[in-house]
């Protein structure tokens, strides 16, 4: 735990973990929140709940990396007074519309939906010096775990015993508050140093855009397509055996196995190839649908994928990090963030679709291919730049630290 505590021995580390995790538990309510009212309040069912999950979906995918350009240019403050204005007034008004003004307007929502963890990411970036970035976003990764687990929880206690009008709202107070929180505490999202250096010169994209860069946004995308795949099929196989109360201990437990992961990856020494991570967690997603039985069976399946879920999302931030200049990294965040919207976004869909039209087990196999796949094609990328030029970090990066492979 040596490098924990190095790490959390910077200055501004400990105030930002914490910020950023309040800060991340209304994204996690979101959705949860939007498919209640929809389904019930609206009474339009859970197909016209997607579509409204996914207008959403688009809208925050679009807007990651032009918000996290607005950074580069303006500064953190002045992109939050957009997002948070934009996002507060969409949850304020959301209760009021019929559906059809609703999909609309989730596009809308999803465009100036606060960034938090694309904050959390370039606020360590500028913080955390090379040697501890593993650590800081392994623990990053660790943190969204939780939100994830506190923020859907929260969105049905509210929904269930107030309503979808007070967990709207409550949406709205929430975004207000820790925008707000946000702005007051301004994370640095460069250091003194990288200030003083600046030129004011910002680089043009295809010359940091690189292949090998565009395979670790790739990897980061594959990741949350093989986790967001597994979910639907988790739920599938246990409502399909009649276990169906038991998914939110077997979902805990493999976030559990998520954390757990990432806190031994960000305790190491050196980084793994995440080439590797990736097609290892496919590897080990693929045979969790030959699992039968007891639910617990299948939540034991899971605990060595779940092992890798956390270090194999840090791994990209850590990359990024390296990759991408100081004058671009609110863009290349944000493209990260789009990436992880992206796979989230695709992987349910298709392999609740394969699942539907075959089996869990099905489920499982389409997800750790998707995993595998993607891991193939960032070697593709990677022996494309390789071929062409040797990368250059954007910034000194120590000899124990590996490149993406």
């Amino acid at each position: 735990m040596q490098l924990y505590r190095r790490m959390l021995a910077l200055p501004g580390i400990r105030s930002l973990t914490i910020l950023i995790f309040f800060a991340r538990i209304p994204l996690a309510a979101s959705a949860m929140i939007l498919t209640l009212h929809v389904a019930i309040e609206l009474g339009r069912g859970y197909g016209a709940a997607g579509l409204v999950g996914a207008a959403v979906t688009v809208g925050a995918a679009v807007a990651a990396p032009v918000m996290g350009r607005v950074v580069d240019r303006y500064g953190l403050r002045r992109m939050l007074m957009i997002t948070v204005v934009g996002e507060t007034l969409f949850w304020l008004t959301a209760r009021f519309l019929p559906y059809p003004l609703l999909l609309v307007a989730g596009f809308a929502g999803g465009f100036f939906i606060l960034p938090a963890m694309g904050i959390g990411r370039q606020a360590i970036a500028a913080l955390v010096p090379a040697e501890l970035r593993r650590t800081a976003y392994s623990l990053d990764s660790i943190s969204t775990e939780l939100s994830f687990m506190v923020g859907p929880a929260l969105a049905v206690l509210l929904v269930t015993q107030l309503s979808t009008t007070a967990a709207l709202t409550a949406m709205a107070i929430g975004i207000a508050a820790v925008g707000t929180a946000l702005f007051l505490v301004n994370p640095a999202v460069r250091s003194a140093k990288e200030k003083a250096e600046d030129d004011g010169v910002r680089p043009p994209r295809r010359s940091w855009l690189t292949p090998r860069l565009i395979a670790v946004l790739l990897i980061g995308a594959g990741a949350v397509f093989v986790l967001a795949g597994s979910e639907v099929t988790v739920v599938a196989q246990l409502r399909g055996q009649g276990d169906v109360a038991w998914t939110g201990l077997v979902v805990g437990m493999w976030s559990a196995a998520s954390a757990i992961g990432g806190l031994v990856y960000g305790g190491l020494h050196r980084s793994f190839s995440q080439v590797g991570l990736m097609a290892l967690l496919g590897a080990l997603t693929i045979p969790v649908g030959l699992v039968h039985g007891d639910w617990w069976l299948l939540a034991l399946a899971l605990l060595p994928a779940g092992l890798l879920c956390a270090p194999t999302i840090a791994a990209t931030g850590e990359e990024v990090s390296r990759l991408a200049p100081v004058a671009v990294r609110g863009e290349a965040t944000g493209m990260q963030s789009t990436g992880f919207t992206l796979g989230a976004a695709t992987g349910a869909p298709v392999v609740g679709f394969v699942v539907d039209h075959s089996s869990p087990a099905w489920g499982f196999a389409v997800a750790g291919l998707g995993g595998i796949l993607v891991a193939a094609a960032a070697v593709v990328l990677i022996a494309r730049s390789s071929s062409r030029h040797p990368d250059q970090p954007a910034q000194p990066q120590p000899a124990s630290a590996s490149a993406i492979s």
